[in-house]
């Protein structure tokens, strides 16, 4: 459920046109047709796309580092078009590459960016919560991919924001780093910040967000919390249809033809084990546990997997490589 208070981020009808040079034939290319969302307080929200989908130059756009071809745009109130450094120091920013100098060291960095706000978020705090003491005495350029990116977090949070962008915050990260950047991004959510993410991974998404919008060749394709959209773009015929593989262990060679529908494969795994893939129904199931019945088979072990964001966005956004 969307929150009554206004969104910390509006958009609406967003439309960029960027060339003729990214045209092959010398006329503008329109990225972005027409994209609409809102980013509530207190609230995560994802948006997803495939690689050049649009949702990286949305996002620029919703921060004022490009300028729109169409549309409106609020940010905290605000045109970011047109706004001043007064709503600049109100938003915090986490890039994809960092943007972050190369030949700086972490801490003398973020004192830096610190002396630049009113009201900074304690410098320490942040070194202590990122584990950036481990790396401080290393230039930015040396630094490995997932310490990169827990600089570029706190450089993004030094300047205690209102409004919070994330543009794949996992990338590169190790388990514990990764376990360590989401804990952050939740107690920031709860304490009342408005989050807006772009990632690639849906494990990603459905952790963390509490409201999905899919983007696919410059318009919005989808919409809805993670539960939403679970259930509206189920597999064509039953409602039921929200299991997407069923793992068991049996005896090996069982022969199933015939057992489960067609467009449910199964296929006897290099370990032993069976694995059933598609949109399988309580009616399926029962079909199967009545086979194995009739054939004397117990299996030794059976677990069930849900469709996933990940299913719901390839099948919004297609499964060819772009």
């Amino acid at each position: 459920m969307r929150s009554p208070d206004s969104p910390v981020l509006s958009i609406t009808g967003l439309i960029k046109d960027v060339g003729p040079l990214a045209s092959l034939d010398g006329k503008m290319l329109r990225v972005v047709s027409g994209v609409s969302l809102a980013a509530e307080r207190g609230q995560v929200t994802a948006l997803l796309g495939a690689n050049g989908a649009g949702k990286t130059t949305t996002i620029e756009c919703a921060q004022g580092l490009q300028r729109r071809s169409g549309g409106t745009v609020s940010l905290l109130g605000q045109d970011p078009d047109t706004a001043g450094a007064s709503l600049r120091s109100r938003v915090g920013v986490m890039l994809q590459d960092g943007g972050l100098p190369p030949s700086a060291r972490p801490i003398p960095l973020l004192r830096h960016i610190a002396g630049m706000y009113q009201d900074p978020w304690p410098v320490d705090e942040l070194i202590e919560r990122l584990g950036i003491n481990t790396f401080s005495r290393t230039n930015v350029r040396r630094l490995s991919g997932g310490q990169k990116q827990r600089l570029a977090l706190a450089a993004a949070l030094v300047g205690n924001p209102e409004v919070l962008f994330l543009d794949e915050p996992s990338a590169g990260l190790d388990p514990q780093s990764r376990q360590l950047v989401f804990q952050l991004i939740t107690e920031l959510r709860d304490a009342g910040m408005g989050i807006v993410l772009t990632t690639h991974l849906m494990d990603d998404a459905q952790r963390l967000a509490d409201y999905v919008y899919i983007i696919d060749a410059g318009r919005n394709v989808a919409e809805g919390t993670v539960a939403q959209l679970l259930q509206r773009h189920l597999s064509p015929g039953s409602a039921q249809e929200h299991i997407r593989t069923l793992l068991f262990e049996a005896r090996p060679g069982l022969d199933f033809t015939g057992v489960l529908p067609a467009a449910v494969d199964v296929r006897e795994t290099r370990s032993g084990s069976y694995e059933a893939t598609g949109a399988l129904t309580p009616e399926d199931l029962a079909a199967l546990t009545a086979w194995w019945a009739a054939h004397g088979v117990m299996p030794g072990s059976m677990s069930l997997e849900a469709r996933s964001l990940e299913d719901v966005f390839l099948d919004i956004s297609g499964r060819e490589i772009r």
